[in-house]
């Protein structure tokens, strides 16, 4: 080769999403991580958890409910294990803890890629709703 000359096209030039999950799992990974954390924190906003929830900005109202009591402001949950069932969904399991009590270990739920966000799934959020034993919106679940 010539100097100068052009080497061989690089093979990172162009990222496809795998089949099974996105382009970048690890980061994919952190960011769930991080959301659904932030998502089930207390001190979290309800406006912030909006964004962090699958069709949130229509559903302030059932955050806002969802998120008073005292067992609500000591609930935190611990990621243990994402996996991904296509580009942009992931089956995510957790503990939920209130306290230093888990409550729920080993739970499922769901992610979704909405917007360029990875966010908690509608479908998460009405299972935990209705273990609460709460009533959600019936248009909602």
């Amino acid at each position: 080769m010539a100097a100068g000359a052009p080497g061989p096209p690089s093979a990172a030039v162009l990222t496809l999403p795998a089949a099974d999950g996105p382009a970048d799992p690890e980061a994919a990974k952190a960011q769930i991580e991080k959301n659904w954390t932030a998502f089930f924190d207390p001190k979290t906003p309800t406006d912030k958890k909006a964004e962090l929830l699958q069709h949130g900005d229509l559903l302030k109202a059932l955050l806002d409910g969802f998120s008073t009591g005292a067992e609500a402001a000591k609930a935190s949950v611990v990621v243990t294990g994402v996996t991904f069932t296509s580009p942009t969904e992931a089956e995510v399991t957790y503990d939920l803890k209130v306290g230093d009590e888990t409550v729920l270990p080993g739970s499922k739920g769901t992610v979704v890629l909405e917007d360029g966000v990875w966010k908690v799934s509608l479908k998460t959020l009405c299972s935990l709703v209705e273990l609460s034993g709460a009533e959600a919106p019936p248009l909602l679940c």
